[in-house]
This record gives structure tokens, sequence and C-alpha cells, in this order.
């Protein structure tokens, strides 16, 4: 699991091909309104505008839009991912060209408004665990966005879970079934000597049990109710950390966090986040 901090952008090889799909997806043949209305002279400048309190994100993927369709476009940041801006914000500033920007416009905005909105909902779930617990996301994630819905959660202040299926160990329900049971299946992992921590789903608490009899490292608890998570943390004390998943709202955050339990994931927090509401106001330079 990454831990949160001090935020790394970005590698621009995480969304340079993304960006240059999503122009594609969205101009098509060319824009056509622009190209009849606008001269191909006219130069504009713009603002990025915050319009609803939010934790920004994806402010450079944003920039990317503009960039690839016109490399000398002008760019001053005020604020960067991670900032919480309220309404009426400056965010950044672009000037260039006015047809690029214009037909670059929604394709920067989708790319900042909905990874602004997964930075926003992690920072809210992040203050009502007030430090008691960890925040992490999950793999619920829309499928080729997942580095930079997973960086939006770090934007606002979440912490990173697996990110690939080769990054970590999590026995599921799934993998208990066909395996025959909690023994059986950590016992495979084991003699499989990754070297890796094994995290263990259990649904119930004998499952903890059997976890813990076999060395779990990490003991997921899945849609336990409140009093069955403070037992099982317990029961795990000194032997396994403890992870809550399923059920988790942002009303439930105090009493989970309560808990003692290490870990909180949220799928919510990629797969369920509204976006933000950014604005891009032009005007004629």
């Amino acid at each position: 699991m990454s831990r949160p901090g001090l935020l790394t952008p970005l590698d621009p090889a995480a969304y340079r091909d993304l960006v240059r799909q999503a122009l594609a997806e969205d101009v098509g043949a060319g824009d056509v309104t622009t190209r009849h209305v606008i001269d191909p002279r006219q130069q504009a400048r713009a603002v990025i505008l915050a319009k609803s309190p939010c934790v920004l994100a994806g402010l450079d993927v944003a920039l990317e839009a503009f960039r690839q369709l016109d490399p000398s476009v002008r760019v001053e940041i005020l604020h960067g991912d991670g900032t919480f801006c309220e309404p009426g914000t400056e965010v950044a500033r672009v000037s260039g060209l006015a047809g690029p920007l214009l037909t670059a416009e929604r394709t920067a905005l989708n790319f900042i408004q909905r990874l602004s909105g997964t930075a926003t909902l992690t920072r809210r779930f992040v203050e009502a665990a007030a430090g008691r617990i960890v925040v992490l996301d999950t793999r619920k994630t829309t499928p080729l966005l997942r580095a930079l819905e997973k960086y939006a959660v770090r934007a606002g202040g979440g912490t990173n879970h697996r990110t690939r299926l080769d990054d970590g160990v999590l026995i599921k329900d799934n993998h208990v079934r066909l395996a025959g049971g909690v023994v059986e299946a950590v016992a495979r992992m084991r003699n499989a000597t990754t070297g890796m921590p094994i995290e263990v789903e259990a649904q119930s608490l004998s499952q903890v049990d059997d976890a813990l009899a076999v060395g779990a490292d990490i003991v997921l608890l899945d849609n336990l109710s409140t009093p069955e998570i403070v037992d099982a943390v317990a029961r795990c004390r000194g032997r396994a950390k403890t992870e809550i998943s399923g059920g988790v709202t942002l009303a439930r955050m105090a009493e989970l966090a309560a808990t003692g339990a290490d870990y909180v994931s949220i799928g919510a927090l990629t797969h369920s986040a509204p976006s933000a509401d950014l604005s891009f106001e032009i005007e004629p330079a």
C-alpha cells in the first residue's frame, strides 16, 4: 500500500495517449463549429474556474489536451492538485490560439472534473477518519483510467491499495470457496513463497479465526457489523492488521474509525464520486 504524503506529479506517459484518444473521440473529423466561426489566427486567453467546493486533481491532464492541439499554448497554474478551492477560485490561466482552446475545452474539463470529484470525495472521507484509520481505495476503477483515478485519491489525501493483481496478495471469498477454505487457500499461497504479505477476506468471525490460525498478515473484514468488527479487531490485535470493507459511508466513518481497525477500503472513491464543477471562461486576447 502506498502512503499519502507529498503529492508526486503524474508521469505524462500515464495520460498522454489517453488524452490523445479522448480528443479523437470528441473531435472526430474536425470541430466544424469552431472551424467556420473562429478566425484561425484569433488569439484568446481563458481561465479554468472552480464553481463548486473541490479538491483539485488532474490539472496537468487537462492542460495536456490544450497542448496537444496547440503546442505553443501558454499556461499559468495558480492552484495545483491537492489544493482545496472554493467556488470562484481561478485554478489556471491559458492563452494561445482560440480555435484549439475551444476544441480542447470539453476534453480538458472532462478529465479535471472527474478526477477532482474523486479527490474531493476522498478528502471528505479522510477528514471524517480524523487520523484514526487509514482510508484506502480499491481496484473498482474506470477501465484504463486506474492510474489517474488512484492519483486523484492520493490528491485527496487517501492511500492506494493494490494497483494491479501482481503487486499484492488478497485471498477473497471466491478464492476461499474454490480452494476449499481459508486454511487451504493460505497454505497454497505460503507454498508459493512470494514474500508478499498475505491478506485474507473474512466474512464471519469464524473465518477471522481461521485466517489468524494460519498466520494471515492482514484480515479484511468484509461487510461485518460494527460490533463484529470490534470483536474481530480485538482477536487480531498483535497478530494481524485489520481492514474494514463493505457498506462504508461517510455517516459511518466516525464509528468505524473508533473500532481500532487499521484500514478502511472504499470503492465509492473511484466508482461513485460525483464530478466537481469547473468551467472554462474564454475571451479575445
